[in-house]
């Protein structure tokens, strides 16, 4: 799991500790898995629990802010947000959730909020809230690039990430200016689509990636659709970090143990390299 901080006074910021857990698997010679829950679901009480176990089998954790329009996400994570709406959840009592957590978690912290939460809170008060919860940084999927200097400057203010998205339809100059800009690391989606597809299906996988990287600055992750260990060994192959969502969000709603999911990602690469 990733590099532990002090809450708020830490010497590494918290765009570096993300950067630096994703550097730390490659080089223990395994992909960095960037492991998904909604806030809040399947249960408010449990969220601690399952947040303190996926950061103890995951490099980094992005915990969703539930909203009533998720329209990047796909059924699962929709359901799953609806219901952490329906049970009360929001934005400060994610925070507060966060930093209440003793230990801290494991694992570096990114919330994935839609804009609309963030607009609310007020920038500076986010950025100071994130800062002293412990979150290290923020993934925005409705902010444009172009329209991300006010969030980006508060959060850069504290050391925070801001994680830009690209896809396979980026043009090469956006894609430039996402890996020039983004902080943590560059998500790329691998899908034309919401997430829970199949991941780059129908597409030239390598190439797209392969042009990601080529741009980035940070480490490169890549998901939507991520759900076996035989995925995460191929797109490993390709860059330092994989997302898994909707698969684990799944995991959870069933109540089954989202670390033994999260170790079974891993497993096919050790076996490969065992054999």
């Amino acid at each position: 799991a990733g590099q532990t901080s002090s809450r708020g006074a830490s010497v590494v910021n918290g765009s570096e500790r993300i950067q630096n857990a994703i550097e730390t698997a490659g080089n223990e010679g395994r992909t960095a898995l960037v492991a998904y829950l909604t806030a809040g679901y399947p249960a408010p009480k449990s969220f601690r629990r399952d947040l303190g176990r996926i950061a103890e089998a995951a490099d980094v954790v992005e915990v969703g802010v539930p909203f009533t329009d998720p329209m990047a996400d796909g059924l699962t994570i929709q359901r799953a947000s609806r219901s952490a709406l329906e049970s009360g959840v929001t934005l400060q009592w994610i925070l507060d959730e966060i930093a209440a957590m003793e230990p801290e978690p494991a694992a570096p912290i990114i919330l994935m909020s839609y804009l609309n939460p963030l607009l609310a809170m007020g920038y500076e008060n986010l950025a100071a809230r994130a800062e002293q919860a412990g979150v290290a940084g923020f993934i925005v999927p409705d902010l444009p690039l172009d329209e991300s200097s006010d969030l980006d400057e508060a959060l850069a203010a504290r050391g925070l990430a801001l994680v830009h998205l690209v896809s396979p339809v980026t043009s090469e100059e956006r894609l430039a200016l996402a890996g020039r800009t983004s902080r943590g690391f560059l998500y790329a989606v691998t899908v034309t689509g919401i997430t829970g597809g199949d991941a780059g299906k129908g597409g030239n996988l390598a190439a797209y990636l392969k042009r990601v990287a080529k741009h980035s600055n940070v480490p490169v992750c890549a998901g939507f659709g991520v759900r076996t260990a035989s995925q995460v060994d191929e797109i490993g192959r390709l860059v330092p970090g994989v997302v898994v969502g909707s698969a684990l969000v799944e995991t959870l709603e069933r109540g089954e143990d989202p670390s033994a999911f999260l170790e079974s990602l891993c497993s096919y690469s050790s076996a490969n390299q065992d054999a």
